[in-house]
């Protein structure tokens, strides 16, 4: 899926968006691959395009999520208690919010676009990055190269860069690929509910609501939005579980 995303414009013989009425609820064949919606439109171009704009959305918001969430957590781990104590009432409170619940209420300030779906998923995601951040700030603040490192004058920016930061990037790559799945996830099901990018954008989310109405004549526009999710979602799980075992050989074989 990668793979197609990246090169959506060479292998998609079709335009996404392009519309042709005598090709409406075609199912697949040599000429469509995964045959055509309600509109005409190929759904093997859309697919492809639709997996460029999710994978797109998963690594920004991702990696946007990450670097907050260092921020915040080793502002959080290494500054003074009552620091410490505001930025963890920070992150229950973001956490408290359903998903759903921050999901309109951007889109009630932003309309149905991409940038409410990357805003969703870095409030979601932050507090998690940023408390594993602070737990293992502590942990290595008060260690014993830590200690020698300000004894021997290092600044707090060096111990942070040299000392804390190598000792973390293991856990956060590992959590990092899981997630992607889930923004995959949040991704489509924003764009099933109208809440995220709006049409003709090709989305995974979009073909799947398209197809559902008509589920039992069209089979193959739901299978067509609904497959590359999984494949997806079980590559990047895939992932995360390798790195788990390359970072953390103690947990391997472990579900």
């Amino acid at each position: 899926m990668l793979f197609g995303a990246i090169f959506a414009d060479w292998l998609s013989i079709y335009e996404p968006n392009k519309i042709s009425p005598r090709d409406r609820f075609q199912g697949p064949s040599w000429d469509h691959l995964l045959g055509t919606d309600q509109l005409g439109r190929d759904l093997f171009s859309r697919v492809l395009h639709g997996g460029r704009i999710a994978l797109s959305v998963a690594l920004f918001s991702t990696l946007a999520s990450l670097v907050i969430g260092i921020v915040l957590g080793l502002i959080a781990g290494y500054g003074p208690r009552w620091l410490d104590n505001l930025m963890l009432l920070f992150f229950d409170s973001i956490k408290s919010f359903p998903t759903v619940m921050l999901a309109l209420a951007l889109v009630t300030l932003f309309g149905p676009s991409l940038t409410a779906v990357v805003i969703v998923v870095v409030l979601v995601n932050v507090p998690g990055y940023a408390r594993i951040i602070r737990t293992q700030t502590l942990a290595l603040k008060e260690s014993e190269f830590v200690t020698a490192a300000l004894s021997m004058g290092a600044s707090t920016p060096r111990i942070l860069r040299v000392h804390v930061m190598p000792n973390v990037v293991g856990p956060l790559l590992i959590l990092a690929s899981m997630d992607i799945p889930v923004v995959i996830a949040i991704e489509a099901g924003m764009s099933f509910l109208g809440l995220g990018v709006r049409p003709p954008t090709p989305s995974w989310g979009a073909i799947l609501n398209d197809g559902f109405t008509a589920i039992r004549d069209t089979p193959w526009i739901v299978l067509a939005g609904g497959l590359p999710i999984i494949i997806t979602t079980l590559g990047f799980t895939f992932l995360g579980e390798t790195l788990r075992d390359v970072f953390d050989p103690r947990l391997k074989g472990r579900g």
